[in-house]
């Protein structure tokens, strides 16, 4: 492992290795942020309007799919071979999304797109364990939090301009010189990370599962989407998915916030359901009830973003205090941010009370998601950190895929005129409130050991919950 210096992630030892991950990360933020504006451009030139939500399903699914092999090659040919294949993988999605000259092939270069995505994203954590000591881990972990806000910011400004001005493909293979350049600064502090266990045996199945978890995920959001008899069934068949998907990918214990990795896996979902369900509904709200324009109503969203950049900065010069305090101030400033968001849905209030809530909201995702970043590495041992770092990531996807389904059923059942626009504003509010407060109830568990419940630790992160 690489020694640790005081002097932070951006010391001599560090700071290549810090620069290509956040380069990595910021470029594959920019891809997942910035796609939206340019899709509408590339249906239509591709005469594929009608496939409209597939290039996004498709991602989604192939992300499961792509963490879960990230997170088997991580434990059992090393950080190197996975973080690698994951950006090889994810540079043959992007060029073959920029020349694609049919809709089937868009989406199937959305779904590689997908594939590589997830396993970068499990093979930082592991790369994040092997080559940063615990007193460097909060640090990096801001950093990375923070490399998200800029693609947040500027992304979908600068794919409209190359889109309206150039082209959409350059959308996908402008980002090809500038992932190259951020795995060309890692490779480096690669060569010298070790395999964690070269001698476990693979896990095919588990890839099944994840197909069928992803799959589910994609069907919720599809019925979300329309409010019939047909939605509903396809509703539980895809909650049946995903639950018997997730039974064989998520550590034992984690719906119930069992001690231990089960809490911490669990609280990454809470974190990103509650968060980005309101990030999705909250320019609709002001665009629907206050009036407000597009990029007025998107404002809060920057101010979310740059709390969370300042929280997530906060958090790295806070060394000496517990992750699970801070993972539990957390909490509950989301749900203050949220509950306070409330009120734009009021009669009489107008919108603006938002621009601040959603900073509160941003405020408490700083604080959490680093340090819940932490937890998982503190809690998982070397030899299956991918898997769990896999089992982290899943629950994120995941806990976001349904509350943003939750959200587009109780809009869609204002849209048929079955309750008010502010009422199903109101009622999303106080669902992915009491999430918040549910995680902040369960956080002093993601740091209890597990031995702590009086139960074994499963061998495997495969138990079932």
């Amino acid at each position: 492992m690489t020694t640790s210096s005081p002097a932070g992630v951006f010391d001599r030892a560090h700071r290549l290795t810090t620069a290509g991950l956040l380069m990595l990360v910021t470029f594959v933020a920019f891809e997942s942020i910035a796609v939206a504006t340019a899709m509408p451009t590339a249906v239509t030139e591709l005469d594929g309007l009608a496939w409209y939500g597939w290039p996004f399903s498709a991602f989604l699914v192939a992300s499961v799919f792509g963490m879960v092999v990230g997170g088997d090659a991580g434990d059992r040919r090393g950080p190197r071979v996975a973080l690698l294949s994951g950006v090889a993988v994810f540079a043959v999605g992007l060029l073959a999304a920029g020349v694609a000259s049919h809709m089937a092939l868009f989406v199937a270069a959305r779904a590689v797109q997908g594939i590589g995505g997830g396993a970068i994203a499990v093979s930082l954590y592991v790369v994040a364990g092997q080559a940063y000591g615990p007193e460097l881990r909060p640090r990096l972990f801001g950093a990375i939090s923070a490399a998200w806000v800029l693609p947040a910011l500027i992304g979908p400004l600068v794919a409209g301009l190359i889109t309206a001005h150039l082209t959409w493909r350059l959308v996908f293979l402008g980002l090809l010189p500038l992932i190259a350049l951020g795995l060309f600064l890692v490779l480096p502090s690669l060569r010298g990370l070790g395999v964690p266990d070269p001698t476990a045996a693979p896990q095919p199945a588990r890839r099944w599962w994840a197909l069928l978890a992803g799959a589910g995920i994609a069907a919720l959001q599809y019925a979300g989407q329309r409010l019939d008899l047909l939605a509903a069934g396809i509703a539980v068949l895809g909650l049946a998915a995903l639950l018997l998907g997730l039974r064989h990918l998520l550590p034992g214990g984690t719906v119930r916030a069992r001690p231990g990795l089960p809490a911490v896996v669990g609280a990454r979902g809470l974190l990103a359901g509650a968060f980005f369900g309101m990030d999705a509904l909250l320019p609709l709200a002001l665009t629907q009830l206050h009036g407000y324009g597009a990029t007025t109503a998107g404002i809060p969203l920057t101010a979310g973003a740059l709390g969370w950049a300042t929280a997530s900065q906060l958090q790295g010069r806070l060394p000496a205090v517990s992750r699970v305090v801070l993972l539990r101030v957390g909490f509950v400033l989301l749900a203050v941010g949220l509950s306070a968001t409330a009120v734009v849905a009021l009669p009489g209030v107008g919108g603006w009370p938002a621009y601040l809530s959603w900073a509160v909201a941003g405020l408490g995702m700083g604080l959490g998601m680093p340090s819940v970043g932490v937890l998982l590495l503190d809690q998982s041992p070397e030899h299956r950190r991918g898997a769990d770092s896999a089992a982290f990531q899943i629950s994120d996807v995941t806990g976001s895929a349904v509350c943003v389904g939750v959200v587009g059923v109780l809009i869609g059942a204002a849209t048929a005129g079955l309750l008010a626009l502010s009422t199903a504003v109101l009622l999303a509010v106080a669902v992915l409130t009491s999430l918040a407060v549910v995680g902040a109830a369960v956080a002093p568990r993601a740091g209890a050991p597990a031995a702590a419940t009086g139960r074994s630790v499963p061998a495997s992160t495969l138990a079932t919950p």
